[in-house]
């Protein structure tokens, strides 16, 4: 263990402020942008255990404290989502094997969670043909359906509920969205560098609106009697993310696929999503947050833009119920979000910020990266090799911890792509 990196990474000497309480005066209706508004906040440590123990060895994070942070997470955050199904199966629905002009395999996959068929997300699948099989993959929820991340007639328009838009009416999609968010998703550029991608309406799973849990997936699993989550179980975020890891069931089993190498990626709500998902299932070899901001990536206690409060009163079903009760007392919340940084170790991770999302908190991201640095440590590992920020399109990359800023919106682009892939190829394509 590198005990000067802890030491000098130590949360309570890097605050100096042992003892003081995070006063959490925002109300509802504002945001705070300015560094110097900031309350005073001591972080949790992820070396530390509850009893007080210090964390030394891989053995004790493995054993002992990995599993005290991840049930805190668990009962206090994103809620305890149930395991895989017992009636779990899956049926390719369509396969084209000269798909984007040859250049790729495509395919749809039924999962479905129940035995009689009734309830099932479809996964979309392009394959570069060029790579021999099995292949690395890349695997997001999309926000809208799959026949949105490229203009490939033969992907299958989505059927179930969709927010409306200006385009989008009474909740059903419109076919001229077809390729509308295939910016966001680069399929060419990935194929290209010798990667499949997969993605996943996140409807399918869980519908992004506040529905008291009756029409995705959380009545599958309630008791007899029980008509929504308890305190300590699952919120949307959390059935995302249990969405994700029974496409990595599936993946498993699919021979054209390098289970070994699966990467999990999420930009904004759905990167808070890739964070959990990446914390609860290990198989998951990389774990990618781009612009996660409050509840992904970004230090609770910071209350820089979006805080708990102004998150819990927006979707107030995205975490679990006992996450309210920290909206005005983010100082009591036994975890934060470098811990959640911490669950992925000794995986790499990747955590990206927008020079303009000042609402996700671009420098809570990044001290994320650093404050989960100590743990990677544990494992002979560099975490974030950084105590600035870097400049923007300055990417640090060097670490199992990357990070980088780039200039514009709230989005995800070409640019943060690229890093991506080149961060992918580090531990997916070593010689």
């Amino acid at each position: 263990m590198n005990t000067q990196l802890i030491k000098m990474l130590s949360m309570k000497s890097i605050f100096a402020i042992a003892g003081l309480c995070l006063c959490f005066t925002l109300s509802a209706q504002e945001a705070n942008y300015d560094e110097s508004k900031i309350p005073p906040y001591t972080l949790p440590d992820p070396l530390i255990a509850l009893d007080g123990h210090a964390i030394r060895t891989q053995q004790e994070w493995k054993e002992k404290r990995r599993p005290e942070i991840l049930s805190l997470f668990e009962s206090q955050m994103y809620g305890k989502a149930p395991g895989k199904p017992k009636d779990l199966h899956f049926k390719v629905l369509s396969e084209d094997k000269n798909a984007l002009g040859g250049t790729a395999t495509r395919k749809e996959v039924a999962v479905f969670f129940t035995k009689d068929d009734s309830h099932f997300m479809t996964i979309l699948m392009y394959l570069p043909n060029k790579v021999k099989t099995p292949v690395p993959l890349f695997v997001g929820l999309n926000f809208n359906g799959n026949y949105t991340i490229d203009k490939d007639p033969a992907i299958t328009i989505t059927s179930g509920w969709v927010p409306n838009t200006e385009t989008i009416k009474n909740n059903q999609a419109n076919p001229a969205l077809r390729g509308s968010e295939s910016s966001e998703w680069q399929v060419e550029m990935i194929l290209e560098r010798g990667y499949g991608l997969a993605t996943i309406y996140s409807g399918d799973i869980e519908p992004d609106y506040d529905n008291g849990f009756q029409q995705g997936v959380h009545p599958l699993f309630y008791e007899k009697g029980q008509t929504k989550p308890r305190a300590d179980q699952w919120g949307t975020i959390a059935a995302w993310a249990w969405g994700l890891s029974r496409a990595m069931d599936y993946f498993e089993q699919d021979k054209s696929v390098d289970k070994k190498h699966v990467a999990v990626i999420g930009h904004s709500r759905m990167g808070k999503t890739a964070l959990w998902a990446g914390a609860t299932d290990q198989r998951f070899a990389l774990v990618i947050s781009n612009d996660s901001g409050c509840g992904g990536a970004s230090l609770s206690r910071r209350t820089v833009g979006e805080t708990v409060a102004l998150i819990n009163k927006q979707f107030p079903y995205w975490f679990c119920e006992n996450f309210k009760q920290y909206s005005n007392n983010v100082s009591a919340l036994p975890i934060d979000q470098h811990e959640l940084i911490a669950l992925i170790a000794p995986r790499p991770v990747y955590i990206a910020s927008a020079q303009d999302d000042n609402w996700a908190d671009q420098k809570g991201e990044f001290l994320s990266g650093v404050f989960a640095s100590p743990v990677y440590a544990l494992f002979g590992l560099q975490g974030l090799p950084a105590k600035e920020m870097p400049a923007v399109n300055q990417p640090i990359q060097t670490g199992a911890i990357a990070y980088h800023i780039r200039p514009g919106k709230h989005d995800i682009t070409h640019y943060d792509w690229e890093q991506y892939l080149n961060f992918a190829d580090k531990y997916f394509k070593k010689k």
